[in-house]
């Protein structure tokens, strides 16, 4: 890792998501996944709560045409559970990995850019990072 000319260190991308796991993994548990720790506490991406009820509801729309009238509050709790399973379906520890290979309720964290990567790692360590480039 470098350090660019103001003392910001500079790390790769994979580096950085690595990074984030690790801030954001004290927040999920087995009961939690990111992304309702993330809504809960409006960090990192914001969660469930980055979605209007309407996008909500047809990001799991297979879960909304089981049961339409649920509250979002249901949603969510539903929504969090599948997210939890498929973790354990695909083998890995967190939902952004499962969505960055299914994109089907988000992209994981392909939705994100570098930079909004490095924005999400200041606000939640208060430290600056720069993504270089691999070669």
């Amino acid at each position: 890792m470098s350090r660019t000319a103001a003392n910001i260190e500079s790390v790769s991308r994979n580096d950085l998501i690595e990074r984030l796991r690790s801030v954001l993994r004290q927040f999920a548990d087995e009961e939690t996944s990111i992304c309702k720790a993330a809504a809960e506490r409006g960090v990192f991406c914001r969660g469930f709560n980055r979605y209007s009820d309407g996008q909500l509801q047809h990001r799991y729309n297979w879960i909304v045409r089981k049961r339409p009238g649920m509250s979002r509050p249901e949603l969510e709790q539903i929504a969090n559970y599948w997210q939890l399973a498929q973790q354990q379906v695909h083998g890995l520890g967190f939902a952004c990995d499962v969505q960055t290979r299914l994109h089907d309720t988000c992209g994981g964290w392909d939705d994100f850019t570098n930079d909004e990567l490095a924005n999400f790692y200041a606000d939640l360590t208060g430290r600056q990072v720069a993504v270089h480039d691999v070669q």
